[in-house]
């Protein structure tokens, strides 16, 4: 199985700008199927999720967790996460490392389940729509498989005030398992309700992993 953080949250995935001043903000979230990259973390259920950001001046730090269902005794997933975002030459740029734990998960196959990855992220915000890139690297990934990258790409529009339509597309490579190679895409729409977040989203990859579609909402808090 494959791990990382629900979107719930308005627009596309990582179009970050240069924090000013320290801020912490919290969030809680639920989901009708976590899915991370196309695949369901929670045996096509819901989860319930939350977590605390922390910015200044571009540096962040933060932790996430959620509910997971494996089909073995693993029901946590915790992520801590840190990097930078900054502006330069027009183009906004996020670079950081994101560690994904289970505390409840058994080994599989001697190894942990727990992995590290590394990321780089650009993006750019046109007006009228956004673009954006990332690629996330692991030299040991879940449960020891070794070298693995994603790659992915973006684009946001805004409807209106208040509601945007998002594309994705992904590809994920493993180094040490054959034919494991797959290829993922969604399409959502996002907006916010009264001070209540929410994501309609479907989600689809190549092979044999199959599809889904999820309805997420979320509230943001502090800062």
């Amino acid at each position: 199985m494959l791990k990382h953080v629900i979107a719930t949250c308005l627009g596309a995935l990582a179009l970050t700008s240069t924090a000013h001043a320290q801020e912490i903000v919290g969030n809680v979230g639920l989901t009708t199927n976590y899915v991370f990259r196309g695949i369901t973390q929670t045996d096509d259920g819901p989860a319930v999720s939350g977590g605390f950001d922390y910015e200044n001046s571009g540096f962040y730090a933060g932790i996430w967790a959620s509910s997971v269902d494996f089909g073995d005794d693993t029901t946590l997933e915790v992520d801590f996460y840190g990097g930078y975002a900054f502006s330069a030459g027009g183009l906004d740029w996020d670079v950081g490392a994101i560690y994904y734990a289970y505390p409840d998960s058994p080994e599989l196959g001697g190894n942990s389940q727990d992995f590290l990855e590394l990321y780089g992220a650009v993006a750019k915000d046109f007006g009228s729509f956004a673009l954006d890139g990332k690629l996330s690297w692991s030299d040991d990934f879940y449960a020891g498989t070794g070298t693995a990258i994603y790659i992915e790409a973006g684009i946001a529009i805004p409807l209106t005030d208040d509601v945007a339509f998002d594309a994705r597309i992904g590809s994920s490579q493993f180094d040490d398992l054959t034919g494991a190679d797959y290829e993922d895409w969604q399409l959502g729409l996002s907006g916010e309700v009264a001070g209540i977040g929410w994501d309609l989203r479907y989600h689809d990859t190549s092979d044999f992993y199959g599809d889904a579609f999820v309805f997420s909402i979320s509230q943001s808090f502090g800062g």
